[in-house]
């Protein structure tokens, strides 16, 4: 039900929520008359330790919505294949109308893909893609050396910044995150901390 209900309330996780995201995306494209395609890619790190191996464990799932997860060796590769997921509709004959883009990583990770994110946001998102840059942060240091936030990291690279604050909200501005990257043209960094990845609730 937590991936699969379209109406009514869910119990989930922060990172089953961040699971089931990408699947709402390719479900309201489709009811636009949109075939959309999406690309995972990132590097493991508390918080988002666990979304790799949620993401594995639903393939098959994932793969009905056209969604594919490629864990990146570093966070600067990973970083690279999202920036290529946004040239696709670039080349004749696309087999999709868009595809979307979901980068993630731990802070450090953020700061050590300043480079690419500039890159990469200076030159745009796709006309139907967009990208969503999930930024782990561990304000607390639960697994961390250092206190992290990643907002000024993220606006650095001119992206604009959304921060949810519980489960609904992750699925609600995640949503609203790919659809101001189309509008804008920008990567729009999303961040997540340790309390609300690894955090239960419910959402509609």
């Amino acid at each position: 039900a937590r991936y699969c209900q379209e109406e009514g309330v869910i119990l989930l996780s922060g990172i089953q929520a961040l699971v089931r995201l990408p699947i709402d995306q390719h479900r309201a494209d489709a009811r636009r008359g949109l075939k959309t395609a999406t690309l995972i890619s990132g590097y493991r790190g508390s918080p988002l330790a666990g979304y790799d191996l949620a993401l594995q464990s639903t393939r098959k799932l994932l793969e009905q919505h056209q969604i594919t997860f490629i864990p990146g060796l570093n966070e600067d590769l990973a970083a690279t294949a999202i920036f290529g997921s946004q040239l696709a509709n670039l080349y004749p004959y696309p087999k999709y109308d868009g595809v979307l883009g979901v980068w993630y990583g731990k802070s450090p990770g953020v700061d050590r893909s300043g480079d690419i994110f500039k890159h990469a946001n200076f030159a745009g998102v796709g006309r139907n893609g967009g990208v969503l840059a999930l930024a782990g942060d561990d304000p607390g240091c639960s697994s961390s050396t250092l206190p992290s936030h990643s907002e000024i990291a993220l606006f650095d690279a001119l992206m604009p910044v959304v921060y949810p604050g519980n489960i609904q909200e992750l699925l609600d501005f995640g949503r609203i995150g790919f659809e101001m990257s189309r509008y804008s043209g920008l990567w729009v960094g999303f961040k997540i901390t340790t309390d609300l990845a690894d955090g239960f609730g419910t959402a509609e």
